[in-house]
């Protein structure tokens, strides 16, 4: 069957006409939109290049927040794991495509380096407050930061180079991403240096850092019950509690 050119021209209109109505939606912990209501949680895991640099520093690792963090070290001190995971609290995805847009978490992780010669000054920085924004390819964040950085909000801390796994939600379900390649944008390098107060060996053990870790995502997508089923619901309790009552007299 041939489209005529009218027919073509008409399908294109209606087609951007549809792209031009797509829109971002945020569903908030404890909101809804259109049937579905998300959860979730993000766990962002250090590289082992990470791992050996905060051993240069003597870099100590802290729980912070909601997060619930899991540090590991060998008998010699050293590390040997680190990550952070942290709940949920919104995610943003096209209303069209259902394209998941953004995802962002609550709490994270500590760092505190002591004075070191030649490797710091002594510092802290907080890093927490994680919103994965996969168009971008960019992880912001909230960062507490000493030597002057204060309280960075919304601040563009990684890029990231690659992410598979399920990022459309297509209907109520289970759907795991992982977010890989992490790496320091060039403000991200100058304020983690600063509120670290890095010198020159601990920048340089900063500096030859290619991948700071990953961060596995997992948005647990469940349908609202309508509005007739919480009622069923009622009047199914309502007939146990009467039921109760009869046995009991």
């Amino acid at each position: 069957m041939k489209l005529s050119f009218k027919q073509i021209a008409a399908a294109s209109m209606f087609v951007a006409a549809g792209m031009a109505h797509a829109t971002p939606v945020t569903i908030n912990v404890g909101g809804s939109w259109n049937g579905l209501t998300a959860t979730g949680s993000a766990t962002l895991s250090f590289s082992a290049d990470l791992l050996g640099a905060l051993d240069t520093g003597k870099i100590a690792l802290a729980n912070y927040g909601a997060a619930t963090s899991v540090i590991t070290k060998d008998t010699d001190g050293f590390y040997t794991g680190a990550s952070a995971a942290a709940p949920g609290t919104a995610i943003t995805f096209d209303d069209s495509t259902l394209q998941v847009l953004k995802v962002a978490t609550t709490g994270g992780m500590s760092l505190t380096a002591p004075v070191v010669k030649s490797v710091s000054s002594g510092g802290s920085l907080t890093v927490t407050d994680l919103s994965a924004d996969l168009s971008a390819k960019t992880i912001y964040a909230t960062i507490i930061g000493g030597n002057g950085v204060g309280t960075l909000t919304n601040f563009a801390l990684w890029n990231f180079a690659t992410i598979t796994g399920g990022t459309t939600i297509a209907g109520p379900g289970t759907y795991n991403n992982t977010i890989g390649g992490l790496t320091l944008t060039t403000d991200g390098f100058t304020k983690f240096s600063q509120a670290l107060g890095l010198l020159s060996l601990g920048k340089s053990a900063m500096q030859g850092i290619s991948d700071y870790g990953t961060i596995s995502s997992t948005i647990v997508a469940t349908a609202v019950p309508e509005p007739s089923t919480y009622g069923l619901m009622g009047l199914g309790l309502v007939s146990v509690a009467l039921a109760k009552r009869r046995r009991a007299a």
